[in-house]
């Protein structure tokens, strides 16, 4: 199943877990001290907050995939509407193992493609400025 995916960077990690879970009426897949993430099925959604981002609010948006299939039809959707090559990687980030790509939009919001297929131990925080 592909996934909206929404990061946004706040003050209060308890404070936000609070209200987001309360909201989406269920607790977060993933807790750490600086970072929370729940993964909702209605509706699709993977939506993370953390501490210590550049930007308070929505820091960049997403498309998650579940299997390799999905994410080769992600970077392909994603070249014809950027124009250029979805150059994926590797990369741990998030508390998590994916493969990923970054595009801009054209109002200069970072998008990345991704599908995870691992745990990480630390937040390393996504590489949004590898974005051009």
């Amino acid at each position: 199943m592909k996934r909206l995916h929404v990061h946004a960077g706040v003050p209060n990690i308890d404070e936000a877990v609070r209200f987001y879970s309360a909201l989406f009426g269920a607790e977060p897949a993933v807790v750490k001290h600086d970072y929370a993430r729940w993964v909702l099925d209605e509706p699709a959604l993977k939506f993370a907050v953390s501490k210590n981002t550049a930007v308070t609010g929505v820091s960049h948006l997403g498309l998650a995939a579940d299997g390799e299939d999905e994410l080769d039809e992600l970077y392909d959707r994603a070249e014809a509407a950027s124009g250029r090559k979805a150059e994926n990687e590797t990369v741990a980030c998030c508390y998590a193992k994916s493969d990923k790509a970054w595009l801009m939009d054209p109002a200069g919001v970072p998008w990345e493609i991704f599908r995870t297929f691992g745990d990480a131990d630390q937040l390393q925080a996504c590489p949004t400025e590898k974005v051009a």
